[in-house]
Protein backbone atom coordinates (compact mmCIF):
# COMPACT_ATOMS: atom_id res chain seq x y z
CA UNK A 1 0.00 0.00 0.00
CA UNK A 2 1.51 3.61 -1.15
CA UNK A 3 0.93 6.03 1.69
CA UNK A 4 0.49 9.61 1.22
CA UNK A 5 2.67 11.65 3.05
CA UNK A 6 1.46 15.35 2.84
CA UNK A 7 4.62 17.80 3.05
CA UNK A 8 6.47 20.15 0.92
CA UNK A 9 8.08 18.65 -2.53
CA UNK A 10 11.02 21.54 -4.26
CA UNK A 11 10.16 21.81 -6.67
CA UNK A 12 6.69 21.48 -6.74
CA UNK A 13 5.02 18.83 -9.54
CA UNK A 14 3.71 21.96 -11.06
CA UNK A 15 6.61 23.82 -11.15
CA UNK A 16 8.41 20.45 -12.65
CA UNK A 17 5.55 20.43 -15.18
CA UNK A 18 5.80 23.90 -16.21
CA UNK A 19 9.57 23.33 -17.17
CA UNK A 20 8.50 20.24 -19.38
CA UNK A 21 5.14 20.45 -20.93
CA UNK A 22 7.07 22.88 -24.07
CA UNK A 23 9.07 20.15 -25.08
CA UNK A 24 5.99 18.45 -25.54
CA UNK A 25 4.71 17.48 -28.86
CA UNK A 26 0.99 17.50 -27.96
CA UNK A 27 2.01 20.90 -26.04
CA UNK A 28 -0.18 23.38 -27.85
CA UNK A 29 -0.05 26.83 -26.07
CA UNK A 30 4.11 26.86 -27.55
CA UNK A 31 2.64 26.74 -31.22
CA UNK A 32 -0.55 28.57 -30.48
CA UNK A 33 1.04 31.38 -28.09
CA UNK A 34 4.61 31.97 -29.26
CA UNK A 35 6.13 29.62 -26.72
CA UNK A 36 4.45 31.66 -23.54
CA UNK A 37 5.59 29.28 -20.48
CA UNK A 38 2.77 27.07 -18.77
CA UNK A 39 0.54 28.66 -16.20
CA UNK A 40 -0.62 25.67 -14.45
CA UNK A 41 -3.26 24.77 -12.09
CA UNK A 42 -4.20 20.89 -10.35
CA UNK A 43 -7.79 20.01 -12.53
CA UNK A 44 -7.93 16.41 -11.44
CA UNK A 45 -6.53 12.92 -11.76
CA UNK A 46 -6.05 9.48 -9.76
CA UNK A 47 -3.59 6.95 -8.88
CA UNK A 48 -2.16 3.20 -9.01
CA UNK A 49 -0.70 1.04 -6.95
CA UNK A 50 2.59 -0.53 -7.33
CA UNK A 51 2.59 -4.30 -5.79
CA UNK A 52 6.12 -4.16 -4.91
CA UNK A 53 5.19 -0.61 -2.60
CA UNK A 54 8.59 1.09 -4.82
CA UNK A 55 6.92 3.32 -7.42
CA UNK A 56 4.55 6.15 -6.72
CA UNK A 57 2.12 6.10 -9.80
CA UNK A 58 -0.56 9.35 -10.63
CA UNK A 59 -2.49 10.29 -13.29
CA UNK A 60 -2.82 14.07 -12.93
CA UNK A 61 -4.33 16.50 -14.81
CA UNK A 62 -3.34 19.91 -14.95
CA UNK A 63 -5.06 22.79 -16.87
CA UNK A 64 -2.83 25.64 -18.87
CA UNK A 65 -4.21 29.01 -19.52
CA UNK A 66 -0.80 30.38 -21.43
CA UNK A 67 -2.39 30.45 -24.56
CA UNK A 68 -6.03 32.31 -23.59
CA UNK A 69 -8.10 29.15 -24.22
CA UNK A 70 -7.16 27.22 -21.30
CA UNK A 71 -6.39 23.80 -22.46
CA UNK A 72 -6.54 20.64 -19.64
CA UNK A 73 -3.17 17.62 -20.32
CA UNK A 74 -3.23 14.51 -18.75
CA UNK A 75 0.28 14.10 -17.42
CA UNK A 76 0.75 10.89 -16.18
CA UNK A 77 3.72 10.62 -13.98
CA UNK A 78 5.72 8.12 -11.36
CA UNK A 79 8.04 9.01 -8.37
CA UNK A 80 11.24 6.87 -8.01
CA UNK A 81 13.99 6.50 -5.59
CA UNK A 82 16.49 6.35 -7.75
CA UNK A 83 17.07 7.04 -11.42
CA UNK A 84 15.25 4.32 -14.24
CA UNK A 85 17.93 2.73 -16.31
CA UNK A 86 16.88 3.65 -20.21
CA UNK A 87 14.46 6.10 -19.67
CA UNK A 88 16.39 9.40 -19.78
CA UNK A 89 13.80 10.09 -22.49
CA UNK A 90 10.81 9.91 -20.06
CA UNK A 91 12.53 11.96 -17.06
CA UNK A 92 10.73 14.97 -16.37
CA UNK A 93 12.86 15.97 -13.24
CA UNK A 94 13.46 15.82 -9.55
CA UNK A 95 12.55 16.92 -6.47
CA UNK A 96 13.08 16.87 -3.37
CA UNK A 97 9.94 15.25 -1.15
CA UNK A 98 10.26 16.63 2.39
CA UNK A 99 9.66 12.84 4.11
CA UNK A 100 11.27 10.51 1.25
CA UNK A 101 13.75 12.85 0.04
CA UNK A 102 14.95 12.89 -3.62
CA UNK A 103 12.53 11.60 -6.44
CA UNK A 104 13.17 10.54 -9.56
CA UNK A 105 9.88 12.07 -11.60
CA UNK A 106 8.99 10.21 -15.02
CA UNK A 107 6.72 10.21 -17.75
CA UNK A 108 4.20 7.51 -16.56
CA UNK A 109 4.06 6.64 -20.66
CA UNK A 110 7.76 5.97 -20.09
CA UNK A 111 7.67 3.47 -16.63
CA UNK A 112 7.45 -0.38 -17.04
CA UNK A 113 5.54 -0.66 -13.60
CA UNK A 114 2.55 1.85 -14.63
CA UNK A 115 2.20 0.81 -17.95
CA UNK A 116 1.78 -2.44 -16.45
CA UNK A 117 -0.58 -1.16 -13.83
CA UNK A 118 -2.80 0.38 -16.51
CA UNK A 119 -2.91 -2.81 -17.99
CA UNK A 120 -3.56 -4.65 -14.93
CA UNK A 121 -6.36 -2.06 -14.29
CA UNK A 122 -7.64 -1.87 -17.76
CA UNK A 123 -8.20 -5.88 -17.18
CA UNK A 124 -9.80 -5.74 -13.73
CA UNK A 125 -7.00 -6.76 -11.51
CA UNK A 126 -6.34 -3.44 -10.24
CA UNK A 127 -8.15 -0.57 -8.63
CA UNK A 128 -8.14 3.12 -9.39
CA UNK A 129 -7.16 4.82 -5.68
CA UNK A 130 -7.94 7.99 -4.43
CA UNK A 131 -5.36 11.15 -5.49
CA UNK A 132 -4.45 12.35 -1.76
CA UNK A 133 -5.84 9.71 0.60
CA UNK A 134 -3.61 6.38 1.57
CA UNK A 135 -5.42 3.47 1.16
CA UNK A 136 -8.56 4.53 -0.36
CA UNK A 137 -10.49 3.17 -3.94
CA UNK A 138 -11.60 6.46 -6.13
CA UNK A 139 -15.41 5.10 -7.70
CA UNK A 140 -15.56 8.25 -9.73
CA UNK A 141 -13.06 6.58 -12.34
CA UNK A 142 -14.93 4.25 -14.75
CA UNK A 143 -13.20 1.22 -16.18
CA UNK A 144 -14.35 -0.53 -19.47
CA UNK A 145 -12.63 -3.60 -18.45
CA UNK A 146 -11.37 -6.08 -21.45
CA UNK A 147 -12.18 -9.40 -21.96
CA UNK A 148 -10.56 -12.00 -24.36
CA UNK A 149 -6.76 -10.36 -23.66
CA UNK A 150 -4.47 -12.13 -21.49
CA UNK A 151 -4.80 -11.58 -18.23
CA UNK A 152 -0.41 -11.72 -17.76
CA UNK A 153 1.81 -8.86 -16.39
CA UNK A 154 2.54 -6.53 -19.41
CA UNK A 155 5.47 -5.69 -20.40
CA UNK A 156 6.18 -2.40 -22.02
CA UNK A 157 7.13 -1.79 -25.64
CA UNK A 158 7.91 1.52 -27.90
CA UNK A 159 6.92 4.64 -26.56
CA UNK A 160 5.00 6.96 -29.61
CA UNK A 161 4.03 10.28 -29.13
CA UNK A 162 1.53 12.17 -31.18
CA UNK A 163 -0.11 15.57 -31.33
CA UNK A 164 -2.71 14.78 -28.87
CA UNK A 165 -2.24 11.26 -27.60
CA UNK A 166 0.91 9.10 -26.35
CA UNK A 167 1.12 5.03 -27.86
CA UNK A 168 2.32 2.51 -25.55
CA UNK A 169 3.13 -1.06 -26.92
CA UNK A 170 3.12 -3.88 -25.02
CA UNK A 171 4.48 -7.27 -25.06
CA UNK A 172 2.27 -9.81 -23.83
CA UNK A 173 2.33 -14.03 -24.93
CA UNK A 174 -0.68 -13.21 -27.79
CA UNK A 175 -0.68 -12.49 -31.50
CA UNK A 176 -1.76 -9.56 -32.43
CA UNK A 177 -0.41 -6.51 -31.35
CA UNK A 178 -2.19 -4.91 -27.84
CA UNK A 179 -1.21 -1.09 -27.46
CA UNK A 180 -2.05 1.27 -24.47
CA UNK A 181 -3.60 4.83 -25.92
CA UNK A 182 -3.13 8.23 -23.37
CA UNK A 183 -5.34 10.69 -24.32
CA UNK A 184 -2.94 14.02 -23.60
CA UNK A 185 -5.80 16.62 -23.81
CA UNK A 186 -9.04 14.73 -22.93
CA UNK A 187 -12.13 16.51 -23.66
CA UNK A 188 -15.37 16.38 -22.04
CA UNK A 189 -17.65 13.69 -22.79
CA UNK A 190 -15.45 12.96 -25.70
CA UNK A 191 -14.57 9.20 -26.07
CA UNK A 192 -12.51 8.97 -29.32
CA UNK A 193 -11.83 5.67 -30.76
CA UNK A 194 -13.92 3.53 -28.59
CA UNK A 195 -15.65 1.39 -31.25
CA UNK A 196 -12.21 0.39 -31.36
CA UNK A 197 -10.93 0.13 -28.21
CA UNK A 198 -10.75 -3.10 -25.85
CA UNK A 199 -11.06 -1.64 -22.80
CA UNK A 200 -11.34 2.04 -21.28
CA UNK A 201 -11.21 4.39 -18.38
CA UNK A 202 -13.14 7.63 -18.17
CA UNK A 203 -12.44 10.31 -15.70
CA UNK A 204 -13.68 13.61 -14.06
CA UNK A 205 -11.77 16.40 -14.28
CA UNK A 206 -12.28 20.18 -12.81
CA UNK A 207 -12.98 23.02 -15.16
CA UNK A 208 -11.04 26.34 -14.62
CA UNK A 209 -14.45 28.07 -14.22
CA UNK A 210 -15.36 25.35 -11.65
CA UNK A 211 -17.49 22.58 -13.53
CA UNK A 212 -17.04 19.51 -13.64
CA UNK A 213 -15.84 18.10 -16.46
CA UNK A 214 -15.50 14.14 -17.99
CA UNK A 215 -14.16 12.15 -20.76
CA UNK A 216 -12.01 9.47 -21.96
CA UNK A 217 -8.02 9.23 -20.78
CA UNK A 218 -6.97 5.86 -21.23
CA UNK A 219 -7.39 3.31 -24.19
CA UNK A 220 -6.32 -0.69 -24.19
CA UNK A 221 -6.45 -0.59 -28.41
CA UNK A 222 -6.45 -3.92 -30.17
CA UNK A 223 -5.25 -4.03 -33.62
CA UNK A 224 -7.23 -7.57 -34.06
CA UNK A 225 -10.74 -5.38 -34.02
Amino acid sequence: MAIIHHTTLSPTKLELLTRWLPSRPWYRAGRAAGGEQPVLVKAGGFRLEDPSGEVGIEFLAVTDSAAGEPVTYQTPMTYRAAPLAGAEEALIGTLEHGVLGKRWVYDATGDPVAVAQLYALLTGRAEAQAQGVSDTPDPTVDVRTATDVPLDDAGAGGVHHGTRSTDVDLVLPVEGLLWLRFLRTPRAHDVPETTDSAAHVTVGWTAPDGEPRRGLWCALMDSRE
